[in-house]
């Protein structure tokens, strides 16, 4: 056994180190997440005809979709490098671009410079998540898998409440240029200090005539390079990995969705004025910091005893938060219960995030992890984010927020029904994943 493969306990390297590199990548996603959200606290800023530059509610609506739509377009091509070259040096050089375009925000001087620069913030972020992903997988035991992923999108409502909370406060006090800067410069320093951590070594694209044979045991003689039909089979041939992307997508479709119109909600139909309402949700969104970990630690503890507990939490998660969401919009009275409804109901819906994630590294070729995310990712924003807010938001001109936002639910119910159909094919799909050694680099 190599020595990279000596360290106690089944972690690639030593555990502090693990655990340090885990930090850098909380990091990272954490000053990620608070900067995608604090343009939206700067939007009475930008909207003001005098101090701003009277911008409108569709133009201050594009600055935060050129983000997403940069991540879009290029998370896959992205990740085919992180996966291929280098997982360090990818974030690192992403992360320092993502730093030096958040900077440039400060100095635009007009609606067009801005949203050139927020879309150069969105390819620096594109390549996060499935490198993220990819390297969290790799260095930490995959019975707490779940788990670690769980804690770490844990950054992501953590960091979207601090980008509302501290952009409002440093452009009431500095102004509002200056909130862009907040997460610049230590961004940048992270990003310096991940040029200089360990990765794993880029896995070679071998495939095996028999997976379930020990790693010991296999020789060149039965190991070849996947070719490019290989690596789509890889992905079109796995079930469990198709159902957690579409059982995602559903999911996502809800969350943008609340996230969206529960402010309306509370502000329509319980008379709260419009900072309440967004105090209220943000309550709602808060819960996903204990949601996301525990979700991944009862997958872990569950997968144990039986391996489709990966698929099926999220069937859970997606059950159980629907209901939860229709009886507390559709049958409750306003008032502490419901709101407390309300609460567990997020909570839960975020439970599926840890061990869904888990699944697209489970499934797949070590060496396409990266891809496996990147996919996962593409999908749940084209068929979940990029479409739920606008169609809830049609039905609410026609219907009303009430009826609205009862049946959005029933898309998570679907997703719940996916994830179970996933979970029948787990096993069989993580038995055919080729036996690949994960190496760590030399020191």
């Amino acid at each position: 056994m190599s020595k990279a493969h000596a360290h106690h306990d089944d972690y690639l390297m030593p555990k502090g180190y693990s655990f340090y590199l885990f930090g850098l990548l909380f990091l990272l996603y954490l000053f990620d997440y608070i900067d995608r959200q604090v343009i939206i606290a700067l939007f009475p800023y930008l909207k003001d005809p005098v101090d701003g530059w009277g911008l409108s509610n569709a133009q201050c609506g594009m600055l935060v979709s050129a983000v997403y739509w940069s991540i879009l377009i290029c998370t896959f091509p992205v990740s085919i490098i992180v996966d291929r070259w280098s997982r360090k040096k990818s974030i690192g050089i992403m992360a320092t671009f993502w730093g030096l375009a958040t900077l440039a925000c400060a100095f635009t001087q007009n609606f067009s410079q801005l949203f050139a620069a927020r879309t150069a913030i969105g390819v620096g972020e594109a390549g996060y998540a499935p490198g993220g992903t990819a390297m969290i997988s790799a260095i930490f035991p995959e019975r707490i898998r779940s788990l670690m992923v769980g804690v770490w999108n844990s950054s992501i409502p953590l960091g979207m409440a601090m980008g509302i909370v501290l952009g409002g406060l440093v452009a009431g006090t500095f102004g509002w240029r200056h909130a862009f800067g907040i997460v610049a410069i230590p961004g940048l320093i992270v990003a310096i200090l991940f040029f200089f951590v360990r990765d794993y070594k880029t896995v070679n694209l071998d495939k095996s005539d028999h997976p379930e044979a020990n790693l010991a045991k296999q020789t060149k003689a039965i190991r070849q390079s996947m070719s490019k039909m290989d690596i789509f089979r890889a992905f079109a041939g796995t079930p469990s990995l198709l159902m957690t992307y579409l059982g995602f997508s559903g999911m996502m479709f809800l969350s943008t969705s609340l996230v969206t119109f529960m402010p309306t909600y509370f502000h329509d139909i319980q008379g709260l004025a419009h900072d309440q309402a967004n105090l209220m949700t943000s309550g709602v969104l808060l819960t996903a910091i204990i949601g996301a970990p525990l979700g991944g630690f009862v997958a872990d503890r569950w997968f144990r005893v039986n391996p489709k507990a990966r698929l099926l939490v999220p069937a859970l998660s997606a059950v159980v938060s629907a209901a939860l969401y229709i009886i507390g919009f559709g049958f409750m009275e306003k008032g502490a219960l419901q709101y407390v409804v309300f609460v567990l109901g997020g909570g839960v819906s975020i439970m599926y995030t840890s061990s869904a994630i888990a699944v697209t590294q489970d499934v797949i070729h070590p060496g396409l992890r990266a891809m496996s995310y990147a996919l996962c990712v593409i999908t749940q924003h084209m068929f979940g984010s990029a479409i739920g807010p606008f169609a809830t938001g049609a039905w609410i001109d026609a219907h009303g927020v009430v009826s609205a936002l009862s049946l959005v639910p029933v898309v998570a119910i679907v997703s719940g029904v996916i994830f179970f159909i996933g979970a029948q094919f787990y096993e069989r799909d993580l038995a055919k994943v080729a036996k690949v050694r994960i190496e760590a680099e030399e020191r």
